[in-house]
């Protein structure tokens, strides 16, 4: 027994890597180095916080020349939304808090210069309770429940 090496011996050991730190953009690049593979994709529509998605072909605009444009609202819709916004002494703020959009959608409208979109619209006449599609556009709004002759 005398001839016996009993020397403490310490072993070091890392822990192994959660799962949250092999997707972080060191992890990534430290296996890129090391030539292992890495594999990236982007998830449709992620990191992305918009309530409305554009109802138009942006893809179809996309290939088309500088000419073609998206339509705008126009300028009639935009100073009868004044109008109406103005005859019930609100404000653009007022307005926007009321049919749950950002104020700046109430502006680029009253501006012309927003793409249409018929939800908005829609919770924009039920606000100011007039019509602002159709031929008997700046006409007040029906009341609910009643039916057209």
């Amino acid at each position: 027994m005398a001839d016996s090496d009993w020397d403490t011996v310490t072993v070091l050991r890392k822990k192994p890597q959660k799962a949250s730190q092999l997707k972080s953009e060191q992890a990534v690049n430290k296996a890129r180095r090391t030539g292992a593979q890495v594999e990236t994709s982007t998830k449709y529509g992620a990191a992305s916080n918009k309530q409305h998605a554009t109802t138009f072909n942006t893809a179809k605009l996309d290939r088309e020349t500088e000419e073609l444009k998206h339509n705008k609202v126009a300028p009639d819709v935009g100073r009868l939304i004044q109008q109406g916004r103005q005859n019930k002494g609100w404000t653009q703020k007022d307005l926007a808090t009321r049919v749950n959009e950002k104020p700046q959608v109430i502006q680029e409208y009253e501006q012309g210069k927003a793409v249409p979109n018929q939800n908005i619209i829609t919770k924009i006449e039920k606000a100011i309770g007039m019509r602002l599609r159709g031929k008997d556009k700046g006409q007040p709004l029906p009341a609910p429940g009643s039916k057209k002759k």
